[in-house]
């Protein structure tokens, strides 16, 4: 039997949402979705500058692992899946991106990429039918399974068969067709002379927007290119879940909710083993040996362990599973409290937001509204058990109502649902003794106030990019389209010495002088401390504990070893010659008890 030092080791990443693999995994009441698609179609006719278009649909970045392709339509040449249609060009099917893709992109760019674009695509007759019939069969032919398909049409033409009704109608068709197979169009236009009419055709093509806030945006063009790539960028990053779960608010009532992270923190993508001679990224295996015989155990064969008293229990896989699972995923209503019981202390980790599914379970958004609609007029908050995914510990959370906020021209600010405010253990509570130190007098400090007032601005998270990351995906982009060196990036969150020294004046020094003592600089290092004679120039070292077999052994019947520090118990598996799966505390204390207790 294994030593069972990985125990708990599924408690350790409960905060951390990983990836998922492709697919839906469904278990209990909840789904996690999978891949994503986005589909690219362009005009390519000879009132539309191609360039503008490329220079838009280069800057998406995507996820490596969704599929995306670009299309033209209204091309003279025509290449697509056995050249079924004419006019249309399938610059790149429906696959994941990569340096490649990008470079024949940015082979499109300026005037060489403009005649290079004439040459090889060129404008002809437009069947915006026909291509939306190509993007049809782009889908068709994927094997995977998507979670979220998206076809954005990039144009400036308001009519692009010119008032011919037979293609018209073919293309309503085709796109009422693709909106029925789960497949959300988006219309991405410019501002051409005279205006951009969405009501005489492309009315009836796009999808309606997922949110009423998002229709008033739809209907208007975009007067520049960068407010262009705005949208689409803001298209591109999807209200995705986290997860589909049910909200029970007692026995057989259940709403189907969905759990959002409105705010997520930007990281460096993490790094994947390659094998040297191919360049293929490695799948590793992991097998499992008998000790003595050196033949391979099969899963059935495994089994978990445990040291309590002395004794070794064994269980199956089957019973350890049954230990950790506590119940189905899901939120569980427990009862309500006063919001003034919630204090600031009790916010341990970044909350999210809960909003109905009315998909899932048809009333769900009633039902919801309704008990959101109470909690805000009653003032109170929803107390709940969560368990967000399978095999994941119970945590007891608040859920905080958040009525919705409109801005000008109705515009929604804030949406309507609960905070899930993730409420701490009592160990997570912790009694601080903070440090003594002399108290500011009130002239001190008023004369910060008028430093903090100076210095005071709007502040914009999109105005601060986080140049670690930024100066990493630089390095990758050089790296992968063999450019001679990466593009220089500014550090935006570097202070502004001399915007800061002029709005501020004579206020330092003035605070200086009220601070600091005379003649005393605050930015000298300070002296050297020196060696007394007394303690020999430093801390006198720990004498090594060695312990006898006896002992040990004393220690392992009595259970005791526990009170042993990890530098003792690592110095006694060197000892006694035990070796040990890790370095952690109680697997040296396995691997010791394994040893000696028999």
């Amino acid at each position: 039997a294994a030593p069972m030092a990985e125990w708990n080791a599924y408690y350790q990443n409960e905060d951390e949402e990983g990836e998922q693999e492709e697919g839906e995994q469904s278990g209990g009441d909840y789904k996690i979705t999978g891949r994503d698609s986005l589909v690219f179609l362009v005009d390519a006719s000879k009132e539309i500058n191609l360039v503008t278009m490329m220079v838009c649909a280069l800057k998406i970045i995507s996820s490596d692992r969704d599929l995306v392709a670009l299309v033209f339509y209204g091309t003279e040449q025509s290449k697509n899946p056995r050249n079924s249609f004419k006019h249309v060009y399938v610059y790149h099917d429906l696959n994941e991106p990569g340096a490649k893709r990008v470079q024949e992109v940015d082979a499109l760019r300026g005037e060489k990429g403009a005649k290079l674009a004439a040459e090889t695509i060129g404008s002809g007759e437009t069947s915006l039918g026909d291509a939306l019939w190509c993007c049809a069969n782009l889908y068709s032919d994927i094997k995977l399974r998507l979670s979220h398909k998206r076809l954005m049409i990039f144009t400036c033409r308001d009519e692009p068969h010119g008032g011919d009704s037979v293609k018209d109608r073919q293309a309503r068709t085709k796109a009422s067709d693709l909106k029925e197979t789960g497949v959300v169009i988006d219309l991405m236009h410019l501002m051409k002379p005279g205006g951009f009419n969405i009501s005489l055709f492309f009315c009836d093509i796009v999808s309606p927007p997922e949110d009423e806030s998002e229709m008033g945006l739809q209907l208007q063009p975009s007067d520049k290119l960068e407010d262009l790539q705005k949208r689409v960028r803001a298209k591109e990053l999807k209200k995705r879940t986290l997860a589909r779960l049910n909200l029970c608010l007692g026995e057989g009532i259940n709403v189907a909710v969905g759990i959002y992270a409105t705010a997520v923190a930007a990281r460096k993508p993490g790094s994947i083993k390659l094998y040297r001679e191919t360049n293929e990224p490695v799948r590793s295996k992991t097998r499992t040996f008998h000790t003595q015989t050196g033949s391979l155990l099969l899963p059935s064969e495994i089994k978990k362990a445990q040291y309590y008293g002395g004794k070794e229990i064994v269980m199956e896989r089957d019973e350890v599973d049954a230990i950790k699972k506590f119940d189905d995923p899901g939120l569980f209503l427990i009862g309500f409290k006063p919001m003034e019981k919630l204090k600031l202390l009790h916010h341990i980790r970044p909350a999210v937001f809960l909003y109905p599914e009315e998909d899932e379970v048809k009333g769900s958004s009633c039902l919801f509204s309704a008990l959101l609609k109470k909690c805000s007029e009653r003032n109170v908050f929803a107390l709940c058990r969560f368990i967000s995914r399978r095999n994941y510990p119970p945590r007891f959370v608040a859920l905080l109502p958040q009525n919705e906020e409109l801005g000008e021209g109705k515009v929604q600010i804030t949406p309507p649902g609960f905070n899930v405010i993730y409420l701490p253990f009592a160990d997570d509570l912790r009694t601080l003794d903070p440090p003594q130190f002399p108290s500011a007098s009130q002239t001190q400090v008023d004369k910060m106030k008028e430093i903090v007032s100076k210095l005071r601005f709007k502040y914009r998270s999109e105005g601060f990019e986080n140049p670690v990351i930024q100066q990493h995906f630089r390095n990758l982009e050089a790296l992968a389209l063999d450019m001679m060196a990466p593009e220089e990036i500014e550090d935006l969150i570097m202070p502004k010495v001399d915007q800061i020294d002029q709005r501020l004046g004579p206020l330092v020094q003035e605070f200086k002088d009220l601070v600091y003592p005379a003649y005393y600089n605050p930015e000298s290092k300070p002296a050297a401390k020196r060696k007394t004679a007394d303690t020999g120039g430093g801390a006198e070292k720990k004498p090594k504990v060695e312990l006898t077999e006896d002992e040990l052994k004393a220690h392992v019947q009595n259970g005791t070893l526990a009170k042993l520090t990890v530098p003792v118990l690592k110095d006694a598996c060197k000892q006694f010659g035990v070796r040990t799966t890790g370095t952690k505390k109680q697997e040296l204390i396995d691997a010791l008890i394994a040893r000696l207790g028999s």
